[in-house]
């Protein structure tokens, strides 16, 4: 049972790691508190499967508003699973 728990959180912290979020705060702040350059959402306002959504729809295209081209190019990296696993919200 140990072993199982333990490689959960192994997978689930490996999932986590895998977005950068310090290129995250760059634009919405330390604990996401800003609006990215004064245009986007407040991410620590968020539910978790709202972030999931808007980073996947980045990704593909089909989320976004004045800031939509420079989340395409930060997204673009990491895989739907990563950005899905993010942690981020609520």
């Amino acid at each position: 049972m140990k072993k199982i728990v333990l490689g959960t959180l192994v997978l689930s912290v490996a999932a986590f790691a895998s977005v950068n979020l310090g290129a995250c705060k760059g634009c919405h702040g330390a604990n996401f508190e800003k609006k990215a350059l004064g245009k986007s959402k407040i991410v620590k306002d968020l539910t978790k499967a709202e972030v999931s959504a808007a980073l996947v729809g980045y990704k593909n295209g089909t989320y976004g508003g004045p800031m939509k081209g420079v989340m395409k190019g930060q997204v673009a990296k990491y895989s739907e699973a990563d950005l899905k696993a993010t942690g981020l919200g609520k």
